[in-house]
């Protein structure tokens, strides 16, 4: 089944609600055009790469951008097509042991670093594969009414995918970074939101609030429940950290002094080498930083990015400061007048936060295999608010934990200090 042969009303390809607004939409008309722009989306990221770009995974953290395409069009199929459309046809069952991730209750898999390896199915077959499974949703869309259950799958679907968007930018960068030749993913790519003017000290005098998601909109079950913490008044950076600004932060021994780092961070700066981010190289006695749109000079405007929890901790207490527990993160940028004095807030750079991540007061994953998406992964990470250059639009919220582990580079990371206002 192609997408091509379905309504053209509701095909990927084809769907247009142009001449309405999203109010005058009902709740399946939107459904049916998320949908359809995130799939297409992922498939517009692709069109600078080559076949031969798609396949390689340059370090075991990153996937093949072929294994994205097919593991977000295997997701809609396990959960969604399988368990809840009788008259589903599995495409090729070998695919969920090729294309599951980390979902234990649904089988085993192929092992994450060696996902470079699969040479087949081809880049053209897994093109098929999405259209087989965007045919299926399609017919689905096209009912008339779309059980409850479907759409709550497919919301979380879409939103996973957009994920898996971000994600394929991060590890396409790195896979172009270890080519000699630094190739260009896209000359216009406009990277992450400069600073204007100097930061300055934005002071929050809040000793009590509330965080965490509420309300009909979707959210990760890890952005609740929502729940009251306690603070004393902080002040937060009104912008990230520049890369100018963490030049001098090379240039006075940063890498080169113990003092500054946790013990497990000094560990990997000397066992890995560090001596600046992730995409910082010299030439010609000068650095350059290596993005999606090729190598460029250090800029004072641009916030520092591809740095490590280890990293921006030590920054922080270089610039006698401190990075934002994720609940002063959420609090600051809740409010009417911080929040918009916040610069480069979601589109920029993730933010490092200061909290390991961990599940809320009365939080409970959901039964099942989905439950596995955010829970189990809830030990020795750090979170990171905000957003980036490469997520997709409107994916982001003021509520949103993302997280990674504290040694980890490659993700479009960066800081924003913080400070206790009592210390002023």
């Amino acid at each position: 089944m192609s997408v091509a042969d379905e309504d053209p009303v509701i095909a990927p390809e084809r769907v247009s609600h142009a001449n309405q607004s999203q109010t005058e939409l009902t709740p399946q008309q939107r459904l049916v055009a998320l949908w359809a722009r995130v799939r297409q989306d992922s498939m517009r990221l692709t069109e600078p790469l080559s076949a031969e770009d798609q396949q390689v995974q340059s370090m075991p953290d990153v996937s093949p951008t072929k294994w994205h395409l097919a593991h977000t069009t295997w997701f809609f199929e396990q959960f969604i097509l399988q368990p809840l459309v009788p008259t589903y046809q599995v495409y090729d069952a070998d695919y969920c042991y090729l294309f599951n991730s980390y979902y234990e209750a649904v089988g085993s898999r192929h092992p994450r670093p060696q996902r470079g390896l699969l040479t087949r199915p081809s880049l053209e077959q897994i093109h098929r594969y999405r259209d087989h499974v965007d045919g299926a949703l399609a017919a689905v869309l096209g009912s008339g009414n779309v059980d409850a259950e479907i759409y709550r799958r497919l919301v979380l679907g879409l939103n996973h995918e957009q994920q898996h968007q971000e994600l394929l930018l991060s590890d396409i960068q790195h896979v172009l970074s270890i080519n000699p030749l630094a190739p260009i993913y896209r000359s216009d790519w406009p990277g992450p939101e400069r600073k204007d003017g100097e930061s300055t000290w934005l002071r929050v005098d809040r000793d009590q609030g509330e965080i965490g998601h509420h309300g009909a909109e979707f959210a990760f079950d890890n952005e609740g429940p929502r729940h009251r913490v306690l603070a004393t008044p902080f002040e937060l950076a009104s912008a990230l950290v520049s890369e100018r600004e963490w030049l001098a932060f090379i240039e006075d021994g940063g890498y080169q002094q113990a003092q500054w780092w946790m013990a497990d961070g000094w560990a990997r700066v000397q066992s890995d080498a560090w001596v600046a981010p992730q995409y910082w190289r010299q030439r010609d006695g000068d650095w350059v930083v290596f993005g999606l749109n090729g190598e460029q000079p250090i800029d004072r405007h641009r916030p520092v990015s591809h740095i490590s929890w280890y990293e921006a901790d030590a920054y922080a207490r270089w610039a006698d400061a401190r990075l934002p527990t994720e609940h002063e993160w959420e609090l600051a940028a809740s409010d009417a007048v911080i929040g918009s004095q916040l610069q480069q807030l979601r589109t920029a750079l993730w933010q490092w936060t200061a909290s390991a991540y961990a599940a809320y007061p009365k939080f409970k994953p959901s039964p099942g295999a989905l439950g596995e998406y955010n829970g189990k992964f809830m030990c020795n990470q750090f979170v990171l608010r905000g957003g980036a250059h490469a997520t997709p639009h409107g994916h982001s919220r003021v509520t949103y934990r993302n997280f990674y582990y504290p040694h980890q580079r490659w993700q479009f990371a960066g800081l924003r200090l913080a400070r206790d206002a009592s210390d002023v």
